[in-house]
């Protein structure tokens, strides 16, 4: 029997287990809370096929030892491909990937295709894997795929019908040797696709603009400024000399919702969805939990979750959203340049709270350039700073609390829904 190790049972490794055992494979599970740990685990490398790495998991030594041992590195994407390939399955993969945005863009896209009519689902670097989905929902026109740059690291045959990168800013660089190494890894996602495939050029952005050339696909551009195959003009987006659709009449809001609604009219243009269909779904469209996600007001105190602001891009679109608000950030260190964030925090944020390990690092970047101490609150932790506001604010104050961390949740909580979550759960306990 063929033999595979997979390393952390979490939702790929999950997913790939389950698929893997359907294709009849030994496989032998690596987790160092839930199963054998790293270290036995060396023992058991002979005779191995190929070994599956959960995304989140770091290239340590157990890893780099496989990779001496000559063991081929897999990723479940690349697993869960390659068996819907096996199985001559029709559906079409839609892969998105980006900085920030690609949460909203992929379970989007997914709606619109089912607004207009198709049957389509998505998975990825979203709560569901591509083999769990590929297992359980059958007949597919569609798959809607989030991938992480950590998803793109070892992809062999991977090709999506249409491919996208929202956007490329910094990120991760606690991962990677270098940010172009980062923003290549994030290139991957068209590396295997040619003219009978689609990549959606963001044209706005310099980082996927150097690295154009490597595009072999058919490229339909986007813009919020210049003439694009999709682009913003006198306020409304526009295809070729034709307008369809006025920006205030999205309901998404938001400059950072603009630029992912431009990828899926360019999805929708690709398809060719009926314009219709497409305006009225762009006219209904919702927001996903925790991004910028207004929930609670306690009399003229509005509270904002936007957890899914795990880097310092992110935590801008909501700060210009939100100006003179008063601000959470803070979490894990990912060791990017912090001058960006404590800039916009001066010249637009009232108040700052800061919460875990990295919170040192951005008070001295805000002492640095003359942030004012009486508007720092250090106070380690989400329920901390929410006790100190309610001693602090009455239902007559006029202020806007938001949580846009601007970094990762690991240090504090399990993931960015989590850190949601419990800011949600403490602002109803004190406030509610």
């Amino acid at each position: 029997m063929k033999k595979v190790m997979i390393y952390g049972l979490g939702i790929s490794g999950t997913g790939a287990k389950e698929l893997l055992e359907k294709k009849g494979y030994e496989i032998i599970v690596v987790d160092d809370k839930k199963a054998m740990t790293s270290e036995e685990a060396l023992n058991h490398l002979d005779d191995i096929e190929f070994f599956i790495k959960s995304p989140g998991i770091p290239y340590n030594n157990f890893v780099n030892e496989v990779q001496k041992r000559g063991i081929k590195i897999l990723d479940e994407i690349e697993i869960a491909y390659n068996y819907m390939i096996e199985k001559g399955l029709k559906t079409k993969i839609i892969a998105i990937t980006g900085t920030n945005g690609k949460s909203t863009t992929t379970v989007k896209i997914s709606d619109l295709l089912n607004h207009a009519g198709y049957k389509a689902a998505y998975a990825g670097n979203i709560g569901r894997s591509f083999s769990e989905v590929l297992l359980k929902e059958k007949d597919l026109d569609f798959i809607s795929l989030e991938l992480s740059s950590f998803q793109l690291e070892n992809i062999e045959n991977f090709k999506p019908y249409i491919s996208m990168i929202i956007n490329m800013g910094p990120d991760h660089i606690e991962r990677y040797k270098s940010l172009d190494d980062y923003y290549d890894t994030k290139f991957n996602i068209t590396k295997n696709q040619t003219e009978d495939s689609y990549f959606i050029e963001n044209i706005d952005d310099v980082e996927i603009e150097k690295r154009a050339k490597q595009i072999k696909a058919k490229r339909i551009s986007v813009s919020k400024s210049k003439k694009a195959d999709i682009y913003i003009e006198n306020d409304r987006i526009c295809q070729g000399e034709n307008s369809i659709i006025d920006v205030d009449k999205l309901s998404l809001k938001g400059i950072h919702n603009l630029e992912n609604t431009l990828f899926m009219v360019a999805t929708a243009e690709i398809l060719k969805i009926d314009r219709e269909k497409l305006k009225e779904f762009l006219m209904i469209a919702t927001p996903l939990e925790h991004r910028t996600e207004l929930f609670f007001n306690y009399g003229k105190v509005k509270f904002i979750n936007d957890s899914k602001a795990t880097n310092v891009d992110s935590t801008k679109f909501a700060i210009q959203a939100n100006k003179n608000s008063i601000l959470i950030c803070g979490g894990y260190d990912k060791r990017v340049d912090l001058t960006p964030l404590a800039e916009m925090i001066k010249e637009n944020i009232k108040e700052v709270y800061l919460i875990g390990v990295i919170a040192d690092k951005i008070e001295s970047e805000l002492k640095k350039i003359g942030y004012e101490d009486g508007k720092i609150h250090k106070l380690v932790n989400l329920e901390n700073s929410l006790q100190d506001m309610k001693k602090r604010f009455t239902e007559e104050s006029d202020e806007v609390i938001l949580l846009s961390p601007a970094t990762s949740s690991y240090d504090q909580f399990n993931s960015f829904e989590h850190r949601g979550k419990v800011f949600k759960e403490l602002v109803l306990k004190i406030f509610g």
